[in-house]
């Protein structure tokens, strides 16, 4: 009797381990089997180890790319193709964030049912968000200079301009080193010193937090000793009697390293982390580099320069973007992606919403500021026909000439976009920085 006891213990152990073993099967063959059928040894989908299906087109169905097995066939235009690169991809593959390394069981249409069966073994259609001419607006409009621009639709979601320089054409010469910066895609892989455009951040938490914030005056002479150490404006530039929104507006160190110090350490903390400039966004897949921020509360001097956009401030370009076109939108931010959509109720309702950022009592200020950033240093002139809100920023980073950044967002119920423009050693950040996101922003707005 003993022995059929245990003799049925261990089948029901048995039994046991084969349906755990069926549970861990099932849960890999769902959450990995993509990865599986687009493993490189699958000779039915690969030619001389490159993905020979599928194909890729912007917005409006312009084609990017076409995986065949004779080859990648990419756009016939070269301004095109380079500034796309970056979402499209290499054909080594070096470039990580690419459609061709992040969305190959699309391209080979891969389903969990079917697996890589395709009748006509063409593979499938990726239709991006991206603006194909835009996007070589942006590339010209770099004129051959390291940076990164990026426009998406702060109701939507839609990343409509995505360009990272220096650019290669995919169908020349590549660099066989795959650690090349050609290949690194700033706009979501970077964190970058944010500069003068960390003073919306700032700005945000003095408005919440400062109840004098209104009767802010500052004298500004170019230069203040803070902690035995000086607080400097570009070029110890006196910008005399200030406001908090003139402040803003002539963007003065000095000023704002005392509104820093009025914030305080901690709130400065939680509202890096409140505006998600410290976490990564998933953009259809892609993970986003995290910013990185230290406001010490034992050392002024370096409290300042932090509330400044100096110091160790580091952002994500595409984070940044967000913040733009969380205050664009009522203080909401929305999740941006890069492959197209054909859900209606998206299109009407708006994206995926990460959570208000700001009130819209705080949104509505610093839009109110941004527009007088334009109306009172940068000029409208300079952005005709754009109702235009932003921040440049002159970022120090101990390389040489400064970095030259330009943010912000338009009004316009056609074109609800916000922007982000970074050129490494461009300099003043509106005079360079500046006529890139014009060109951008005409190019899809004209259209």
């Amino acid at each position: 009797m003993r022995k059929i006891e245990r003799r049925a213990n261990i089948c029901l152990l048995l039994a046991a381990c084969l349906f755990l073993g069926i549970c861990v099967f099932v849960w890999r063959f769902v959450t990995q089997g993509s990865e599986w059928a687009s493993f490189y040894g699958n000779q039915q989908i690969y030619t001389n180890g490159a993905i020979n299906r599928g194909s890729i087109y912007d917005r409006d169905d312009v084609p990017l790319l076409e995986c065949t097995t004779d080859g990648f066939i990419y756009n016939s235009d070269a301004d095109i193709r380079r500034s796309t690169v970056s979402v499209v991809g290499d054909p080594n593959g070096n470039i990580s964030t690419g459609a061709i390394n992040m969305w190959r069981d699309r391209l080979i249409g891969y389903d969990l049912l079917n697996g890589t069966y395709d009748t006509t073994a063409d593979g499938k259609k990726i239709d991006l968000t991206i603006d194909a001419d835009a996007n070589a607006a942006a590339y010209r409009a770099l004129a051959g200079r390291q940076g990164t621009v990026g426009v998406y639709n702060y109701e939507t979601g839609e990343i409509l301009a995505l360009v990272n320089t220096p650019a290669i054409d995919p169908t020349q010469a590549l660099p066989e080193n795959e650690d090349s910066p050609v290949y690194f895609n700033t706009f979501l892989s970077g964190a970058l010193t944010p500069g003068s455009t960390f003073k919306l951040v700032t700005s945000a938490a003095a408005i919440d937090t400062v109840s004098s914030i209104d009767n802010f005056t500052y004298y500004c002479s170019g230069s203040v000793d803070v902690n035995g150490s000086p607080i400097n404006c570009v070029n110890r530039q006196a910008h005399g009697a200030l406001d908090f929104e003139s402040a803003l507006a002539k963007s003065c160190n000095g000023a704002f390293g005392e509104i820093t110090r009025m914030v305080g350490a901690d709130t400065m903390e939680e509202y890096v982390n409140r505006l998600g400039l410290t976490e990564s966004l998933d953009v259809s897949g892609i993970e986003t580099a995290k910013g990185s921020f230290n406001f010490p509360a034992d050392d002024d001097n370096q409290l300042s320069w932090a509330g400044i956009g100096q110091a160790q401030d580091l952002v994500n370009p595409c984070s940044l973007m967000v913040y733009m076109g969380a205050i664009a939108n009522g203080g909401e931010a929305i999740n941006p992606y890069l492959i197209k959509s054909s859900n209606i109720l998206k299109k009407i309702a708006g994206g995926e919403s990460l959570g208000d950022y700001l009130s819209q009592e705080t949104a509505d200020r610093l839009a109110s500021m941004m527009k007088n950033n334009v109306q009172t240093t940068y000029g409208e002139s300079n952005f005709a026909g754009l109702d235009i809100y932003a921040k440049s920023g002159t970022a120090e980073t101990g390389s040489g000439t400064p970095d030259a950044w330009f943010v912000g967002f338009i009004r316009n119920e056609d074109h609800p976009y916000a922007f982000v423009v970074w050129i490494k050693n461009g300099g003043t950040g509106y005079q360079v920085a500046g006529p890139v996101a014009r060109a951008t922003l005409n190019a899809l707005v004209q259209q």
